[in-house]
């Protein structure tokens, strides 16, 4: 029996997949959900198997080498920046190394990985579009982003350690669907757009739809490569406060940082100056490959996906 193995069952992406797939026709692919929550009866879909279990402890283990998974989607991470630096680091660093070790000990033939363009860094020198070949260079001073490159050098090691376990690396750029709401969808709810002095970078959206349609296929089709996830075009801040109709406050890096550390220090905020970059030096991911390479077009741009969200909000 072809059997998929999901981290992360309870979240987003997670759920939608897991409907996705349960609705195909293949009675020999069996789904098993695993989610450190108990989203048995949360999220029950006919025939899935749910689990409960942490990615980073021994029972994680224990349920991939009863079910012996063909696939493993590995979707649990830490989505937002601002948490206890060493707990995000058990989840995302330690959490992968576990998933990675289960993988080998089960004989696991694909494992599915969903990164981030922050693995590329907040750098002031991106080029302006990040293509897969570029270096990763997380930053080590923002530790969201620099748990995606470790997470990134994990895999490396073991695609050249274990080159019978196919990889398929998603690098997505800011992800949006009708029911988005965190850090990024909290900027656009502000009475202003915030802009860096002297920032020239943009976001990239990617409709979470597609996030899931692109999996569904590197499931199917037994895919390996790494590919940033992001529809066509990008939006600057500018761009951003036109459609919203609002207005674009300026302000200097120096100024937002330090207003950040006092508030954190206060202990009204969770982020600081080193939080700055994130929107200062965003990542403007090139989708040229997932269409070339992998065989997909996104369905919805970046403008698409946009509009589509706020419409979804009214």
């Amino acid at each position: 029996m072809n059997s998929i193995l999901i981290t992360g069952a309870g979240g987003y992406i997670g759920s939608e997949l897991i409907k996705r797939l349960s609705k195909v026709d293949k009675p020999d692919m069996q789904i098993i959900a695993v989610d450190i929550r108990d989203i048995a009866k949360a999220k029950q879909c006919d025939g899935v198997i749910y689990r409960q279990a942490d990615i980073r402890e021994k029972a994680f283990l224990d349920i991939v080498k009863e079910y012996k998974p063909q696939t493993i989607v590995h979707l649990a991470s830490v989505v937002s920046a601002g948490g206890d630096p060493d707990i995000d680091y058990s989840i995302d660093v330690l959490g992968t190394e576990n998933v990675l070790k289960s993988c080998i000990i089960s004989g696991t033939e694909q494992l599915i990985v969903t990164s981030s363009g922050a693995a590329y860094g907040y750098h002031a020198d991106n080029p302006d579009w990040l293509s897969e070949t570029d270096a990763l260079r997380g930053n080590d001073d923002f530790a969201y982003s620099r748990h995606k490159r470790m997470v990134e050098e994990l895999l490396t090691k073991y695609r050249k350690d274990h080159p019978e376990l196919k990889q398929l690396v998603l690098r997505p750029g800011t992800v949006l669907g009708a029911t988005t709401n965190n850090q990024i969808t909290k900027l656009f709810e502000r009475p202003f757009i915030l802009n860096i002095a002297a920032s020239h970078s943009a976001f990239v959206f990617i409709w979470d739809e597609d996030v899931i349609s692109i999996i569904e296929k590197g499931i199917a089709d037994l895919s390996e490569g790494i590919f940033n996830l992001a529809g066509d075009g990008a939006l600057d801040s500018a761009e951003i406060a036109k459609i919203l109709g609002k207005p674009r406050l300026t302000v200097p890096a120096w100024l937002l940082g330090g207003l950040l550390n006092f508030t954190r220090f206060l202990g009204l905020g969770k982020l600081g100056a080193e939080h700055v970059k994130f929107l200062q030096y965003r990542p403007v991911l090139s989708n040229k490959s997932l269409k070339q390479d992998f065989g997909y077009t996104p369905k919805k741009t970046t403008r698409e996906v946009f509009e589509y969200f706020l419409k979804a909000k009214q």
